[in-house]
């Protein structure tokens, strides 16, 4: 039953009259935005890193820079198959005859050495051929370019990423003392390959110094490098 002046409101009371609709701002005035009701913040877009690109990575360094740990790291942390490839893990594949350099680097352990390269870009670029990224760590020397960095650019491919992993002396020579077996070298020796390394410097490649970073804050700093080395490829 209809109550009231035209409408549906009380009875004896006149219905509320229809919503107006509302009225534009004067041309010219600024609008003042409307906070949201969950107190949203808006924040600045996150560095994109190396994102879902297949790429292929050498990660350069001496013994105790902490290469494999990392290199393993960045691997399992990628949103994309990411593969690790280390050249020592390779190398101990020899279970009988194995060639161990501590115990004097002769034509046999680098005969293993130069097989055990071949392996690891061969397995690279089958990663690669379907789909998968992969990271591969090696002690490279730069005064030893043809053997050394062009030697992996030929076994994996020229798209190859180099970047040097290098923290200071003291430091390596603290993660090496915390090795054991093979993998662990003399003091001397540890000095003697970090002062080589220092050769890197001035070559163009990115140098990471993670004297001061955690294996994760390294990860980081690796992938954000990469990242450059994509968007701005310097021809290593």
């Amino acid at each position: 039953m209809q109550h009231g002046v035209g409408g549906w409101g009380p009875p004896g009371h006149p219905s509320a009259a229809p919503p107006q609709p509302p009225i534009p701002p004067a041309q010219g005035w600024p609008v003042a935005p409307v906070p949201e009701a969950t107190g949203h913040i808006p924040l600045p877009a996150a560095a994109p890193g190396t994102g879902a690109a297949t790429l292929a990575v050498l990660l350069i360094g001496p013994a105790g820079a902490g290469k494999t740990t990392v290199a393993r790291h960045w691997a399992n942390s990628r949103p994309v198959p990411t593969a690790h490839i280390s050249l020592d893990d390779v190398r101990e594949w020899v279970c009988s005859g194995f060639a161990d350099p501590q115990a004097g680097w002769n034509d046999h352990s680098e005969a293993q050495y130069r097989l055990a390269r071949r392996t690891c870009g061969f397995a690279a670029r089958n990663f690669l051929a379907n789909g998968i990224s992969c990271i591969l760590d090696d002690a490279v020397f730069p005064d030893r370019p043809v053997v050394g960095l062009g030697g992996w650019k030929r076994h994996v491919g020229p798209g190859l990423l180099p970047v040097v992993l290098l923290p200071g002396l003291e430091v390596v020579l603290e993660r090496n003392a915390a090795r054991s077996g093979n993998r662990r070298l003399s003091d001397e020796e540890v000095a003697r390959i970090h002062g080589r390394m220092a050769g890197w410097y001035g070559s163009g490649l990115p140098i990471i110094d993670n004297s001061q970073l955690d294996v994760e804050g390294t990860a980081r700093a690796l992938d954000a490098a990469l990242a450059r080395g994509l968007a701005a490829p310097a021809g290593w």
